[in-house]
């Protein structure tokens, strides 16, 4: 994932509000990153430009061999559905569908078979220490589970990039533990690139590569698990249902 001179402001009455300001950043193949900033530096704006979910205005974002630059409505939505999977805080499960449906409809707009959609979505389940709650709506499920349904819902159409935005956020301490560590466990084992948004620092610094970002810049922030982040000026409270 490499981003390079990236801008984008938001119309604001007569005039305009930047929220990115020239961002560069680098996420190498397979590389496992996190992104802190307070409320307001940026964070939203990136993870929708990333995502698809917003085109960028003026830089370049090329994520594995797809340059978003450009792309719109249809290369839009086959980047979203292809290269990338979504873990939100607040989960985006639908309350009437079992954990196998919710998993499942992901891959419905794709060309894989039914009976293997259907294999695909079992062993994400089991991958994620569900297999025993595949009928089970979310109403059913605690907080870490309807979270690890999400997890396995991202997963569905094996993409090179996994955004999770704040996944913690609305989990208690142990529940969040699990979530890291099923994130942890699952980019080792798949590969995929992994950018997880946080507030909660010791999160953060789980991440092998740490990105700050404050008023819509890239800040200096150090790499690796034993970083001090006292230095970076940003909010550092832990997770607790906040987003930009």
């Amino acid at each position: 994932m490499s981003v390079q001179g990236l801008a984008h402001a938001f119309r604001s009455g007569s005039g305009s509000v930047s929220a990115l300001d020239g961002v560069d950043l680098e996420v190498p193949p397979g590389g496992y990153a996190s992104l802190i900033g307070a409320s307001g530096a940026g964070k939203t704006t990136l993870l929708a430009i990333l995502g698809g979910l917003e085109p960028p205005q003026r830089g370049s974002v090329v994520v594995g061999d797809t340059d978003l630059f450009g792309l719109e409505g249809d290369g839009l939505a086959r980047y979203r559905r292809s290269t990338v999977g979504f873990v939100f805080q607040h989960f985006g499960l639908i309350g009437t569908l079992s954990a196998l449906e919710n998993v499942e409809l992901a891959s419905i707009l794709t060309s894989l078979p039914r009976r293997a959609r259907r294999a695909r979505t079992l062993a994400l389940l089991h991958a994620v220490g569900l297999g025993q709650r595949t009928t089970h709506k979310p109403g059913e499920l605690s907080g870490g589970e309807r979270q690890r349904v999400a997890i396995a819902r991202a997963l569905a159409n094996e993409p090179r990039l996994i955004l999770a935005d704040e996944p913690t956020g609305n989990l208690d301490e142990a529940s969040a533990q699990g979530v890291i560590e099923l994130l942890e466990q699952l980019h080792a084992e798949r590969g995929c690139t992994i950018l997880v948004v946080t507030h909660n620092r010791a999160i953060a610094g789980r991440a092998s590569q740490r990105i700050a970002l404050s008023q819509g810049r890239i800040v200096p922030a150090s790499n690796g698990p034993s970083a001090d982040w006292e230095s970076s000026g940003l909010d550092r409270r832990s997770d607790g249902g906040r987003s930009e």
